[in-house]
């Protein structure tokens, strides 16, 4: 057992988990960390820093293909995929030592093992205390006054449709990819399917994407959705939607997969499954716990992140929220400001911001016009193009077909939501966030002089639109 009783002990070290360690110990809690692989988690390790990273090489090489356009005649140049996943790893590397330093200045005890909570016992009289196995079988007791899980999630796969790691992938399996498959199906058209297609199709893989949905992003906007699937479309990419696959569709070949989609039979080096991901609750002690689990299997939290057991907290993917890493930060945050009496904001998440890393980039807030009206409100929403905008043309001169629309309420003049589609709306967005949690208008969003020329005039000119003031729309 551990000689000293923690203040807070985190059941992994993710975002969520790492960024509320980090917290805590600024404000003077005694805070141990329990992670069973790397600090940093999915999002460092197999999810938003290495997609990102090969989405920028996928870009400079669509830069290249393109470079004609922008009167630059470039000849003879090739795709190098090791040295983007060279590229890749070294990113990754430098930003785990970062986090690695972060534990260490903030004076953060890490336990690289398994961790589970267990129930009341000589050591405790409240449910909590935590065992920590390590790889060589030994194990560890560490006492606390309190617990925050962010075990993560990982990806779901199919009931007929197992990863196998080598034909049929997960998210994570192809980031580990060492060449690039002549022909990919991706099984999912969310966030994860996309960027994936987005990335595949500049590098010269044969891509289709195949939904069982009625379309595409389908939390997204349906404008949004189908200008997306239009510019994939024209960079090659083929779209199968509201198809639901069987186990009779399928046939996996040593080398290959066989999927039948509309009678005819097409071949696949390669499946990437990608139809969401599964909150990381399982064999981590909950029994021991007065926790609820949703029918997914998520953790039951109330507006401040608070379980069923008060001083058991829990923020991240686990929850079943926004899986945003991101989001995970700001849910951990306010598990730690309410565990340590600091009166936070629950969180709204009608103002998280999400964003959809493909080419155009996806980025919204709030609610969309669609779901507004099924929401019974009076809303309206106003549009402006990016072509209107000079830096926007400047910047993708291929690309004319992005938007930015703002959805209000017509009863209050209150902004419901946003969503755009276009050239770095993924930074735009914040502009946004900001707008939001200041409670700010229209107007004031209209008013407020932007630099030219860029690409946030886009959102001075939805203000001012809004106010039937806009200029060049």
């Amino acid at each position: 057992m551990s000689e000293e009783k923690y203040d807070l002990v985190i059941l992994g070290g993710g975002t969520a988990g790492y960024v509320s360690a980090i917290r805590a110990s600024q404000l003077g809690k005694k805070v141990a960390l329990v992670e069973q692989s790397l600090l940093g988690g999915t999002c460092l390790h197999k999810g938003c820093i290495p997609t990102k990273a090969l989405l920028k090489s996928a870009e400079v090489m669509r830069t290249i293909s393109n470079a004609t356009d922008y009167g630059v005649d470039v000849d003879n140049f090739r795709v190098n995929f090791s040295q983007m996943q060279s590229r890749k790893n070294d990113i990754v590397n430098q930003m785990f030592n970062g986090v690695t330093h972060l534990m260490e200045h903030n004076k953060i005890d890490v336990f690289n093992g398994v961790g589970r909570i267990l129930g009341p016992s000589i050591f405790s009289p409240q449910s909590g205390t935590v065992s920590v196995e390590f790889e060589n079988g030994e194990s560890e007791l560490i006492p606390n006054n309190n617990v925050l899980i962010a075990t993560g999630s990982q990806p779901m796969d199919l009931p007929f449709l197992p990863f196998d790691h080598k034909i049929v992938l997960s998210s994570d399996d192809i980031l580990k990819l060492e060449a690039l498959p002549k022909s990919l199906a991706i099984i999912g058209g969310g966030v994860i399917g996309l960027e994936f297609a987005s990335l595949m199709t500049d590098l010269g893989v044969d891509i289709t994407v195949i939904e069982a949905g009625e379309r595409i992003l389908p939390t997204e906007s349906k404008s949004i959705a189908n200008t997306l699937k239009k510019e994939l479309t024209q960079r090659g990419v083929s779209f199968y939607e509201n198809t639901q696959l069987t186990e009779s569709q399928i046939t996996i070949e040593a080398t290959s997969i066989d999927i039948k989609l509309n009678e005819e039979v097409t071949h696949f080096e390669k499946a990437l499954v990608a139809i969401g991901r599964k909150p990381n609750t399982e064999d981590i002690g909950l029994n021991n716990t007065k926790i609820k689990l949703s029918n997914s299997n998520h953790i039951i939290v109330n507006e401040f992140q608070q379980t069923e057991d008060k001083h058991i907290y829990a923020a991240g993917d686990c929850i079943g929220k926004l899986q945003l890493a991101h989001v995970g930060s700001k849910e951990g945050t306010t598990a730690i400001e309410h565990m340590f009496d600091k009166s936070p904001l629950p969180l709204d998440y009608n103002k998280m911001p999400k964003c959809v890393y493909t080419q155009p980039e996806v980025a919204s807030m709030g609610q969309n016009l669609e779901q507004a009206k099924a929401n019974n409100l009076n809303a309206k929403a106003f549009k402006v193009p990016f072509k209107a905008i000079g830096k926007a043309v400047i910047e993708n001169v291929t690309n004319q077909n992005g938007f930015c629309e703002i959805v209000i309420d017509q009863d209050n003049d209150t902004v419901l939501g946003l969503n755009m589609i276009g050239p770095h709306v993924t930074e735009l967005i914040n502009e946004v966030s900001l707008l939001q949690f200041m409670n700010g208008s229209t107007l004031e969003l209209g008013l407020t002089t932007h630099a030219h020329p860029s690409l946030s005039e886009v959102l001075m000119e939805l203000g001012l639109k809004v106010e039937n003031r806009s200029i060049h729309v």
